[in-house]
């Protein structure tokens, strides 16, 4: 083998390497991309707008040549402003805490005047305000019912002797067996469905605190409290709700464990309904399903009458005539900026135009309140 075709062969090889190497160095600057977007999805700000350092993928890029150039480094702007300190804030913010005052005094024998004997007055007194957390404090109750028996009193010769005994009152548990307690449920409610803990955080704040209540345990309380009790305000809320003349629905998508005969990668859905703005009392209701059929809005929606604002899923706009479907509408401003339209007060005014009016409360037919369709047209 001569130089010349040693020397091809090794240019081939490189070549042969060189385009290896470009491939793999391709891959690896996706797979970072992929793992950036991974990171980001995972531990960045959730919403519905990208920002612009977020960029997606280019499927294509390889394909036409196309290059992603990184985007230009924001310039920041530093706005300063004054601002008058409004006053009363504070009082206003602690208006409705209790208070507790300590008053600081001198001892007596540090009041008297070294000339003539007498006491000091007190001309005056200056209030320092604090804030005092008083952490939660857990304690067994215990409910000891007394039983008593009736006295072996003498009767009559015709009376055959009896015994009777006799307990004392007391409060009915809220779940038998249990040591759950009202404020002990409304605690762990109030941490995890207003204030965001997971379960195994509440416990894990328990255990902190020298007491031992598993997440199983506390889940089957909140689960036979909602049954027991909480079940009829929900109903109750649902009939509030449909007396409304406008409402908003809208669903969303979710993943529920353990779901009995489903996987846990299913898909499920949470339908949302809930009053306008111009509504004297707010309500949300959360409808959980496992599908997205029109028929669960249907179903909800049977007894209202009225103005819906919704997307443009068609399974809202297969409902009943009584309701008029209202879109929310976006319109394109100068850097592809959308507006949606905001409703106002004025949407009760807009109802009673497209001739809905509200039915009293309480009539002599003894019907329930809500809309009833008059003489009118609609507005779109």
């Amino acid at each position: 083998m001569d130089a010349i075709t040693r020397i091809e062969k090794l240019e081939q090889v490189v070549a042969r390497q060189a385009e290896t190497i470009a491939k793999q160095a391709a891959l690896i600057e996706q797979y970072i991309e992929q793992l950036r977007l991974a990171k980001c999805r995972q531990f960045g700000v959730s919403c519905e707008k990208s920002d612009d350092d977020i960029r997606q993928l280019n499927l294509f890029s390889e394909l036409f040549g196309l290059e992603t150039k990184p985007p230009k480094e924001p310039e920041i702007e530093e706005v300063t402003y004054s601002r008058k300190k409004r006053k009363g804030k504070r009082e206003a913010d602690l208006s409705g805490l209790p208070v507790e005052r300590i008053n600081h005094e001198l001892p007596e024998d540090q009041r008297v005047c070294p000339d003539c004997g007498n006491l000091f007055p007190d001309i005056g007194v200056t209030i320092r305000k604090e804030l005092k957390v008083i952490s939660a404090r857990v304690v067994v109750v215990e409910h000891a019912t007394h039983a008593y028996k009736e006295c072996d009193c003498p009767r009559s010769a015709d009376e055959l002797p009896t015994t009777s005994i006799v307990r004392a009152e007391s409060p009915t548990p809220l779940i038998d067996g249990s040591l759950a307690s009202a404020s002990l449920v409304a605690y762990i409610i109030v941490q995890k469905y207003l204030n965001g803990l997971p379960l195994y955080r509440i416990e894990n704040g328990f255990v902190f605190d020298g007491i031992t209540i598993s997440r199983q345990t506390m889940c089957n309380w909140v689960i036979k409290c909602v049954e027991a009790y909480l079940i009829t305000i929900y109903k109750r809320l649902i009939a509030f709700l449909l007396l409304e003349s406008v409402l908003h629905a809208d669903e969303t998508t979710l993943q529920v464990l353990r779901e009995l005969g489903r996987k846990a990668q299913t898909k499920s859905y949470e339908w949302i309904y809930r009053t306008s703005g111009c509504a004297e009392h707010p309500i949300i209701i959360y409808d959980y399903k496992q599908t997205r059929k029109a028929d669960h809005p249907k179903k909800f929606l049977a007894g209202f009458n009225g103005y819906l604002h919704t997307d443009g899923y068609q399974g809202y706009h297969d409902l009943h005539s009584g309701i008029i479907i209202v879109g929310f509408s976006t319109f394109a401003f100068g850097e592809s900026r959308a507006t949606r339209v905001r409703e106002s007060s004025r949407c009760e005014l807009a109802a009673r135009s497209a001739g809905f009016q509200r039915r009293p409360q309480n009539n002599s037919k003894g019907e329930a309140g809500g809309i009833r369709r008059g003489a009118g047209r609609r507005v779109h």
